[in-house]
Formats: structure tokens, C-alpha cells, sequence
């Protein structure tokens, strides 16, 4: 079976309660993500700052902390991206249900979310291993 069998009709009948709730939680779910890339870009954004300050108070020399600013600004990017990207989703899995048909995830979509999280990943393990 293709993955376009998935958007011919479902059924003929209302919208269930559980599809709408279930669209909901991924929605939400979409929501806590974006605002922990928000939240996490935010402190690696600010970590170049406290590391500053504790190479002045401590009296040693840090690297160039421009890498810190220049991730965290990308991250807090992202979780923006990721919150556009579940609204839409959210109102058009909503639109579809109401037609009777499912919208599943494209795959370009979700070949793109993986290859995003495995650069982030990649980038946090070069910096570890820089220091």
C-alpha cells in the first residue's frame, strides 16, 4: 500500500472525538517541542555570556565564544519553524478529518526533522569535544 492510499476516504461517517483529541496532543506535542528549542537555544545562547564572565572573574582565557550565540540563535529558529510547522499541520489534519480523509506526515517532511536533529546533535558533540 502507498502512502497517497492513506489520504483516499476514511469513512462516511463524523469525525471521531478520539481523531480531534488526537490531533490535538500531536499539536500540543508540537508546542512543548518548539518551546524547549526556544528554551534551550535561549541558554546556549547565554552561556557564551557566563563563560565570559567566569574568565574574567577566574582570570583565564576562554575561546571565542561565537559559536555558543550563533547556535542558540539557530535553535531558538527552530523551535519558531517547529511552531509554524504544527499549526499548519494541526489545521490541516483538522480540515481533512473534517472531509473524512486522513493527511499524513510527508516524508520529505520527516526526512527533514531527522536530518535537523542529527546536525544539532552533531554540532553539540563537536563543541564537546572542542573544550
Amino acid at each position: 500500500m502507498t502512502a497517497t492510499c492513506w489520504v483516499l476516504k476514511m469513512r462516511d461517517t463524523e469525525v471521531r472525538a478520539a481523531d480531534s483529541l488526537a490531533n490535538e496532543r500531536t499539536y500540543l506535542a508540537y508546542v512543548r517541542t518548539a518551546l524547549a528549542f526556544i528554551a534551550f537555544g535561549f541558554v546556549v545562547a547565554r552561556f557564551a555570556l557566563f563563560s565570559r564572565e567566569i574568565s574574567v572573574v577566574a582570570h583565564i582565557n576562554v575561546p571565542h565564544a561565537g559559536t555558543s550565540r550563533f547556535f542558540g540563535v539557530a535553535m531558538v529558529v527552530t523551535g519558531i519553524v517547529v511552531a509554524m510547522v504544527g499549526g499548519i499541520r494541526y489545521a490541516a489534519t483538522d480540515y481533512a478529518l473534517r472531509q473524512g480523509r486522513t493527511r499524513p506526515l510527508s516524508s520529505a517532511l520527516a526526512y527533514a526533522g531527522a536530518l535537523l536533529i542529527a546536525v544539532i546533535g552533531a554540532v553539540i558533540a563537536a563543541e564537546l569535544f572542542r573544550f
